[in-house]
């Protein structure tokens, strides 16, 4: 007995540690949700080609060319935008370019109501929204997840990239609703609407980094922050001051370039491109206008892609925090050949089951390959990955514009697509070899884009 009063006593003197804060809820998974609100906003336009096309050529008798063209437009600048926005982003904040990126968004879909000439839509669809998705885009993701989390990375990034995909599934019914009563007009100033309602949310709550609200990114511990810290600061800036963000982007490029893997991705990327945003995107509603569909049910078919492309995303996501995201991307790029392969036997004047099937895969694969891609630009990139990254998505966009450009002018050529679909299955097969022999990164996971460039020569 007075052994343990002793006992007591003694641990009863000891000093206390002061009791440790919790959050409920890391402030990482606020900033995540309103970035995916963000995506969904800027989304919309995504969503508006396809539904646009045949009611704009029908007032104005332009062809699927000039059109084509205005959307190749936007997705160049929707691409070639991105690496400078995620230089931007680090230099001057997330919140700021996301809430300028958001009102171009809702600036040219509203001035879109006033053209009447083809040169006004190519500036409307074009330069103004190509600018503004661009600053976000699917680099937007990347920064964030890269930003305020260590942990799940792969699986926030799946889930932001889903934003987009809840976007189209959002918009795109009420589109092709508005788009034949009362008219494409309504339908143009709904998706400004829905860029705008967002911005202030982004202002409010969409903080640029984990120390303005003084905690430290998700899953992550003080020794890792303090370990990434030289090399993210040697990365952003040049003798001792920080290097403006076009340069940044270009000095990345530099360095990027000169490792095989960064050749690899956007390679594969460019193809990733073509056969969504490019192809089924922009022209699958008016392929199946071509074999009697009605626009309204043909945009259905793509809202459904936009269903399966958030389950497909997150799981791909979370598919990458576990596995080699190599040899996910060559699965993802074979079975979206094999669709694109068998499409043309399943257009059809009405929704057949097989159509359904083919609905239900390609939006499982629609964008499932962007987590694998970052994951494998951070693991080679390091501290440059979201940069580096950029660069990728550019190429992903420019083979988009290709393949929207190249189908258009084969529909005006032919009177179908068949020809489209068929090369594309065939680029999808290029693209499944590319990335399974992409090499694995040896060297630390927080290496960047110049160590990788050493290590290559």
């Amino acid at each position: 007995m007075p052994g343990n009063a002793a006992q007591v006593a003694q641990e009863a003197s000891a000093p206390q540690s002061p009791p440790v804060k919790r959050r409920r809820l890391h402030p990482a998974w606020v900033v995540a949700a309103v970035a995916f609100l963000a995506l969904v906003g800027a989304a919309g336009f995504r969503a508006a080609p396809g539904v646009l096309m045949v009611p704009l050529q029908q007032e104005f008798g332009w062809s699927t060319t000039v059109l084509s063209a205005a959307v190749s437009i936007n997705l160049v600048l929707f691409g070639l935008t991105a690496p400078f926005a995620a230089a931007l982003m680090e230099r001057f904040g997330v919140r700021g370019v996301t809430a300028t990126a958001l009102v171009l968004i809702g600036m040219g879909s509203a001035l879109t109501v006033l053209v009447n000439q083809s040169w006004q839509i190519l500036l409307t669809w074009g330069l103004l929204i190509g600018l503004g998705t661009g600053s976000m885009a699917l680099v937007f993701a990347a920064t964030i997840a890269n930003t305020w989390f260590t942990r799940s990375r792969g699986l926030v990034i799946g889930i932001l990239t889903a934003g987009s995909a809840a976007g189209q599934l959002v918009f795109l019914p009420v589109i092709a609703v508005l788009a034949q009563d009362p008219g494409w007009r309504q339908a143009s100033l709904l998706i400004a609407a829905g860029a705008l309602a967002v911005i202030p949310l982004v202002l409010k709550f969409l903080k640029n980094s984990p120390a303005d609200v003084g905690v430290l990114p998700y899953g992550a511990e003080p020794a890792d922050v303090d370990a990434a810290e030289p090399k993210a600061k040697a990365a952003e800036t040049q003798d001792g001051a920080p290097t403006n963000a076009a340069v940044r982007a270009l000095q990345v490029l530099r360095r990027a370039s000169k490792v095989r893997t960064f050749w690899a991705l956007a390679a594969g990327f460019a193809i990733c491109g073509a056969t969504t945003n490019g192809l089924i995107g922009t022209h699958f509603i008016p392929s199946a206008h071509d074999h009697g569909m009605p626009e309204t049910t043909a945009a259905g078919l793509l809202a459904v892609v936009g269903i399966f492309d958030i389950i497909g995303t997150i799981a791909s996501g979370w598919l990458t925090d576990r596995f080699n995201p190599r040899v996910l991307l060559a699965v993802y790029y074979q079975f979206r050949g094999i669709g694109l392969l068998v499409l043309p036997l399943l257009l059809n004047a009405e929704v057949q089951p097989s159509m359904i099937v083919f609905v239900v895969i390609y939006g499982l694969d629609w964008v499932a390959t962007v987590p694998p891609t970052a994951a494998i630009c951070r693991e080679t990139f390091g501290a440059d990955g979201s940069v580096v990254f950029g660069w990728v998505f550019a190429a992903h966009q420019l083979g988009a514009a290709a393949a929207a450009t190249a189908a258009g002018a084969l529909r005006d050529a032919t009177g179908h697509y068949t020809y489209a679909w068929f090369g594309a299955a065939a680029m999808c097969t290029i693209a499944a070899v590319i990335s399974a022999t992409i090499r694995r990164h040896r060297g630390p996971s927080e290496a960047t884009a110049g160590e990788a460039e050493q290590a290559a020569a």
